[in-house]
């Protein structure tokens, strides 16, 4: 398929400027396909991120954002229709510096997002329960009461590499609609689809400079000014669970609030009752964008009466993944976004091995794609569930097969997971799924292959998986303070 070109935006975005980093130095874009330099973007110090950080902080307290619940609708409103214009070049530009397949950009990546993510927290600005009543009060004399929700204040969104606009749009629409501000902290493998909303905001846009602050940087250290700085209230994280643990610890000192949407090894439950032929089929989905996704069903449990059966249909199913040119409409898997995100991948296939999984499909660098950083699609079988490979997040297009005795056994090894994020379960029996759905720990669960997905939808995940929920009532409390207020009757 042709991309359309695209012109990227090199420049952050601080207190209402587009601007150079402070020192003049830039950093490069790469391409994960064909390991060629995109381009450059610039690399933002630890003082551009100081006066970013200040620039929200006097635009929560300085201007009417967070009062003006009109005028924040009219600004997500003019950001969606700047966005709506620039699709096809944002789509081209995702293909380019995440190496996602140009499919995905028709769904997850791009429309799905494009099409809620903004337009819902804004309309729901009218719709929020701003403020309650509560029944009066009689212990010292008759007094009304009532629960306020206010903005939090200033808020610091860092973004992951694997799904960066999705994941910006999803934090940057309930933050702003809900009165807040932002610094936005891109992915440094990802870091154009954010200086790009970042000059759209400032070109096309009535949002008050400050509302919006986006600094990339190469140094992952600059991101962590927002986790130490007390004029920052909220950090709204995702990525890693190591990652995620370490903003907590950070941010401990100023007893700030987080929003944690972290790892997953999610589990796909198949009863012995299921269609095998329609069902597993779609256990493939989760090699898509190369695996590098944290809701992706990557323990595949199967019953041991049907299990032969279910190995040799995944066995050919894996096998014929398409992956390579995430530029070909047919491509499910492309590349890893790094060589090191590459490395990490190839080292949990061959500890997998040690370990005594049974490797059946893939396992390596495809040896017909000389550049990118690929890894085929890889499948391993009689996978023990206290293994790394059960246990660990790889990020990568690597499926692991497990067997289960019956459905209590199923929804045990399932739980016995350090992470709860995502899962699915399928049986002909409607009922049946769902009741072993409500046993599960986790955070969203597509039963038969329902799709729970929506900026309407809140997501997030049990245990180290995360705390709090992107998107729905739930994510715009998220960045929400609660006033409780008391007066005579």
């Amino acid at each position: 398929m042709t991309l359309p070109s695209f012109t990227p935006e090199p420049r952050l975005l601080i207190d209402g400027k587009l601007v150079e980093s402070s020192d003049g130095s830039t950093f490069d874009n790469v391409n994960p396909a064909t390991e060629e330099v995109l381009g450059q973007v610039a690399n933002g110090t630890k003082a551009d991120m100081q006066r970013a950080i200040g620039a929200a902080r006097r635009a929560f307290d300085e201007s009417a954002w967070a009062s003006d619940r009109a005028f924040r609708r009219r600004c997500l409103e003019q950001l969606q229709t700047a966005l709506e214009a620039e699709r096809e070049q944002l789509r081209a530009e995702l293909v380019a510096e995440a190496g996602t397949p140009v499919a995905l950009t028709y769904a997850a990546q791009l429309d799905w997002p494009l099409a809620d993510a903004f337009t819902w927290p804004a309309a729901m600005i009218d719709e929020f329960e701003w403020e309650r009543a509560l029944p009066d009060s009689n212990l010292m004399g008759r007094a009304k009461r009532a629960v306020r929700k206010e903005p939090i204040g200033a808020v610091g969104a860092v973004v992951p590499w694997n799904f960066p606009f999705e994941v910006t749009a999803n934090k940057l629409g309930p933050i702003l609609a809900m009165g807040n501000t932002v610094v936005l902290k891109p992915a440094p493998d990802t870091p154009w689809n954010a200086t790009r909303l970042g000059r759209l905001i400032a070109e096309h846009t009535e949002i008050p400079a400050g509302v919006v602050n986006v600094v990339a940087s190469a140094d992952h250290l600059v991101g962590e000014e927002l986790t130490l700085d007390p004029r920052i209230d909220l950090i709204s994280f995702t990525g890693s669970t190591t990652t995620g643990k370490r903003i907590m610890e950070r941010g401990a000192a100023t007893v700030k609030r987080v929003f944690l949407e972290l790892g997953g090894k999610s589990a796909m439950i198949v009863c012995d009752d299921a269609d095998f032929a329609a069902v597993l089929p779609g256990a493939g989905a989760s090699c898509m964008h190369a695996g590098q996704g944290c809701a992706l069903q990557t323990r595949i449990l199967l019953p041991r009466s049907r299990y032969a059966e279910g190995v040799e249909i995944l066995t050919q199913v894996v096998a014929g993944i398409p992956y390579g040119d995430p530029t070909d409409l047919g491509t499910l898997s492309g590349p890893q976004v790094s060589a090191l995100q590459r490395d990490r991948v190839q080292a949990h296939i061959d500890r997998a091995i040690a370990d005594g999984a049974r490797l059946v499909v893939g396992g390596g660098r495809p040896a017909h794609l000389t550049r990118g950083w690929f890894i085929e699609p890889t499948l391993f079988v009689d996978v023990d569930n206290s293994s790394a490979l059960a246990q660990q997040e790889v990020f990568g297009p690597v499926l692991a097969v497990i067997p289960y005795d019956d459905d209590a056994d199923a929804v045990r090894i399932a739980n016995d997971s350090p992470y709860g994020l995502s899962g699915g379960v399928y049986s002909a029996s409607t009922e049946r799924a769902l009741r072993l759905a409500g046993q599960l720990r986790t955070g969203s669960i597509g039963v038969n292959g329902g799709l729970w997905y929506g900026a309407d939808a809140p997501y997030g995940g049990y245990r180290s998986s995360g705390i709090g929920r992107q998107n729905g009532i739930e994510g715009l409390e998220t960045y929400t303070e609660t006033k409780l207020l008391g007066w005579p009757a």
